[in-house]
């Protein structure tokens, strides 16, 4: 019998051989059997069925222990997908999940969806993996995990995770979360540093002084912006990982008629008289300051997340609308392409998108603004990396959200990864348009 599974099935063609039956003088001599019909070779489907190991499944995803990239023989293959996407195909969906960066095409009916539906309820997915995410058996889980998921699936109600009913526009509470999505922000959601290092030109064939003088133009706005709006010259050498970080020290006091430019605070070594607290960084009074700015930043952000032209002028508004236009071209429709998944993860009940970016928080804040984000990420979910690194951010984003929500890290660099790593999260490595488009696909699927 041939090995594999039922669906599958690599055999050569299988023909019966019988030896010859001897003949004798005393009895008539009978032909020796043939075989009547040679049987054709069972056509190899191209692509077996089942999921792999968390990490060899889908572009980029990083493991913690070092799995192959690939099952090994005996294992049920993976589901691959192409990223040549086409919504007209009828009767089936053809999606693309390359393993490590290989893309194998294959076409995924929805005869094959029930299949697979079936496996996953059947699998246990190893700890802070996504529900769906199912492992061979030779996989073995991380110690407790089992244990993890039994709790989890008995205290989950009504489907699975991800798959929650849409919101109705207003954010869950962090109690009810299920899922929460850690985005890295430049060259992951949006292009912006590579623009000015050349290196996007450069990996994807543009015009290096056209992509050179996009970048130039938006960093001059987003400096700008953050100059002239969002405190940046006195908060420069005050950065803080978190817009609440310095809340406690503010007194509540009426800012509406404050005078920010008249109140002696200069940075850490501040003005007002030689002496007194005012100007002694970490001072009582200039800490309330320093509060004071903060919290006259969140309004900001708040008031025109929506509406970042409103602090701009009529000039400065059609640049910025020029430069969206102009990046959005040259990267191909990247923000765009990226914008799908942080919609759809928004759209779902119990899931939250976080972003954690290595740049310092005020221009990052203005970052998000001008490319259009602000009402994607809410000012509390901001989270800059700069002080203190990803993974001591990762650890105040769990100790914020708690343990018992799966997180799922979303970037193109080391920082990311390795925090990842360090916190048992999967990890989904963001290099191309394509990861993006598969990214996507995943979460169309549930498999996020």
């Amino acid at each position: 019998m041939c090995p594999g599974k039922v669906w599958v099935s690599n055999c050569r063609s299988l023909v019966l051989h019988l030896p010859a039956v001897t003949s004798y003088t005393s009895q008539v001599a009978f032909p020796p059997l043939a075989q009547s019909t040679v049987y054709s070779a069972f056509p190899q489907t191209g692509q077996t069925y089942g999921l792999p190991p968390f990490g060899a499944m889908w572009p980029g995803i990083k493991t913690e222990t070092g799995l192959p990239e690939a099952p090994s023989g005996g294992q049920p293959g993976f589901l691959s997908f192409s990223t040549a996407y086409t919504s007209n195909q009828p009767g089936h969906l053809h999606y693309s999940y390359p393993s490590q960066g290989k893309l194998q095409p294959h076409s995924f009916s929805r005869d094959n969806a029930v299949k697979l539906s079936d496996q996953k309820r059947n699998a246990s997915p190893p700890e802070n993996l996504p529900a769906g995410a199912a492992l061979p058996t030779s996989v073995v889980l991380p110690t407790g995990a089992r244990d993890q998921d039994e709790v989890g699936r008995r205290n989950s109600v009504g489907k699975a995770k991800g798959k929650a009913k849409k919101s109705d526009n207003s954010p869950p509470a962090e109690s009810d979360l299920e899922r929460i999505f850690l985005w890295d922000l430049d060259e992951t959601i949006i292009i912006f540093h590579s623009l000015l290092t050349g290196s996007y030109a450069q990996k994807f064939g543009k015009d290096p002084a056209t992509v050179l003088n996009l970048g130039l133009q938006m960093e001059e706005l987003i400096f700008e912006l953050a100059d002239t709006h969002l405190f940046f010259n006195d908060l420069e050498e005050c950065d803080q990982v978190h817009v609440e970080d310095v809340a406690s020290d503010d007194n509540g006091q009426e800012l509406s008629n404050y005078n920010f430019l008249a109140d002696g605070f200069n940075g850490p070594s501040g003005g007002g008289a030689s002496g007194t607290t005012t100007g002694v960084q970490g001072g009582v009074e200039w800490m309330r300051k320093l509060a004071f700015r903060y919290r006259r930043l969140k309004e900001i952000y708040n008031s025109y997340k929506g509406n970042v032209g409103g602090l701009l002028s009529p000039m400065k508004r059609e640049l910025l609308l020029r430069l969206q236009s102009e990046i959005e071209n040259v990267t191909d429709a990247w923000l765009s392409t990226a914008l799908k998944s942080l919609l759809l993860i928004q759209s779902r009940g119990k899931c939250m998108n976080v972003l954690v970016t290595t740049t310092q928080l005020v221009p990052a804040l203005a970052k998000v603004l001008l490319y259009g984000l602000g009402d994607v990420f809410p000012i509390e979910n901001i989270y800059s990396a700069t002080k203190i690194g990803k993974e001591s951010c990762f650890e105040r984003i769990v100790s914020r959200f708690g343990k018992k929500v799966t997180y799922v890290v979303i970037g193109d660099g080391r920082d990311e990864e390795f925090a990842a790593k360090q916190h048992n999260m999967p990890f989904w490595r963001i290099s191309t348009h394509g990861d993006l488009v598969s990214l996507h696909q995943a979460l169309e699927l549930d498999f996020l």
